[in-house]
């Protein structure tokens, strides 16, 4: 064959020689350029004849899927020929098929996040039949489902050719922070009595502190995302004295995190106040941190303990009659303060611990404030609550007289854990309940399930979910 200068004429046949190697690339073929008219059935290689298949020749947009970026969004027009990964980890999805398919269109997606059980993806017909109906809408509700959607005639429509859970073969491991408190003890109810101790406070998030001065606690490690373990739940409930007269204050419940294989972490419940009606009858503080003691006309107090690593201790009293006085309840930041002497404050609460685990600092587990009395001679306030919701204390005999206060929730309207206010005397004036425990987990959003019971509030903090538990509930990994 001859050599041509500048363009070949096109009666030529071009042969290998004519094609430099990589010369044609995809830049080079305008889209749509080569159908399946433009490629002969059959063919010649060297003295071989090659006959292709007919479905081989005849081009279709189900030969190639074309995987799409990831889809956050509630709505999606899909395409065929097109595959979504859909992520429902923040809302559901609905998707809207083509209103007109031809045979062999397809379509695929697949769960991204592994949230479909938690929001669903609902398939929009729009118009053509579903596996031969028309309604209703199909749902796929299971985590780590894949689809794949191939229209096949009038009288079926659209067919799930792929229908499929998904196995995580390769589960990353995470690590799980938490914070668990116990419930907060009440105070007492009597003259002069003792303010409720704080829920024992233990701490697993970042380097922030455990009670009683406690270091940071480890956390949860190695679990699997999608390993179905179980994490049991336990909020402790608050002391809550009634309406009896000249009592003990009431422990708070403990809160606990448990699961198979996992170290069951337990905080206790804050001890309630004591009050001054029985030679050193005084809460023990066993539990958590203490209940203050209080006040006895014929015992010079000592404070009273709280749980290494979760409280600290309550307060005593300082002096004998006529110091009209109670010692406040002990917090997870500081021992509860003793009561001092007359014409001063009954003890204050102990101070409550600040932690970010929720993407926000809030103070929680502050002891309740001790109660005072006024007499014609001598006279205390009532102490002041540690902080985190804490109650102040009450005073009998003044005018007026003033309630032991409840404690309430943390500043984020959560449970605080916190002791309630010590009453002034069983006259006038009454005591403060503590407040209920709390438990929060944080963990990977990329890890989070979504499979909960107890309807804890759901954070979203950068990278992180945090679930807040102000009952009891579990969490499923």
């Amino acid at each position: 064959m001859g050599s041509y200068i500048g363009k070949k004429p096109t009666d030529v046949p071009l042969t290998s020689s004519d094609i430099t190697d990589n010369i044609i690339t995809s830049a080079k073929i305008v889209d749509g350029a080569i159908t399946g008219d433009d490629i002969n059935s059959t063919f010649n290689i060297g003295s071989k004849t090659v006959t292709l298949p007919a479905a081989s020749v005849t081009a279709h947009a189900s030969d190639y899927i074309a995987w799409q970026s990831v889809v956050t969004a509630a709505t999606l027009t899909a395409v065929a020929g097109r595959g979504y990964p859909i992520n429902t980890t923040s809302n559901a999805c609905t998707v809207t098929l083509p209103a007109t398919a031809s045979v062999g269109d397809t379509i695929k997606f697949v769960d991204y996040a592994r949230n479909w059980g938690t929001n669903a993806l609902t398939i929009n017909q729009n118009s053509l039949k579903f596996q031969g109906y028309t309604t209703p809408n199909p749902i796929y509700n299971t985590n780590g489902q894949a689809v794949t959607l191939t229209y096949v005639d009038t009288t079926k429509g659209w067919l799930p050719t792929v229908d499929d859970n998904v196995t995580d073969e390769v589960p990353q491991p995470y690590t799980m922070e938490w914070l668990v408190i116990g419930g907060g003890g009440s105070g007492a109810t009597g003259y002069r009595s003792g303010g409720g101790g704080a829920g024992g406070y233990r701490n697993s998030y970042a380097s922030e502190t455990s009670g009683g001065g406690g270091s940071t606690e480890t956390p949860y490690q190695n679990l699997d995302a999608g390993g179905g373990k179980v994490i049991t739940v336990t909020v402790g409930a608050k002391g809550d004295n009634g309406a009896s007269s000249s009592v003990k204050g009431t422990n708070g419940g403990s809160s606990s995190i448990s699961g198979s294989g996992l170290t069951t972490i337990t905080a206790y419940g804050g001890g309630g106040g004591g009050f001054h009606q029985v030679a050193n009858d005084n809460q023990s503080g066993t539990w958590g941190s203490s209940g203050g003691q209080g006040h006895y006309d014929a015992i010079d107090a000592v404070t009273t303990g709280g749980t290494a690593n979760q409280g600290y201790a309550g307060g005593g009293i300082v002096g004998l009659n006529p110091y009209y006085v109670g010692g406040g309840g002990g917090g997870a930041g500081s021992t509860g303060f003793g009561g001092g002497s007359a014409d001063t404050n009954s003890g204050n609460g102990g101070s409550a611990l600040t932690s970010s685990i929720t993407g926000t600092a809030v103070a929680r587990a502050g002891g309740g404030g001790a109660g005072g009395y006024y007499s014609s001679t001598t006279h205390a306030d009532g102490g002041t609550g540690g902080g985190g919701g804490a109650g102040n204390g009450g005073v009998d005999h003044s005018a007026p007289a003033t309630n032991g206060a409840n404690a309430t929730t943390a500043s984020d309207g959560h449970n605080s854990g916190s002791g309630g206010g010590g009453s002034g005397g069983p006259s006038t004036a009454s005591v403060g309940d503590g407040h209920a425990g709390i438990v929060i987990l944080r963990l990977p959003t990329i890890a989070y399930s979504g499979t909960t019971t107890g309807s804890p509030t759901v954070i979203v903090d950068g990278s992180d979910t945090v679930l807040v538990f102000n009952s009891s509930g579990s969490y499923t990994t």
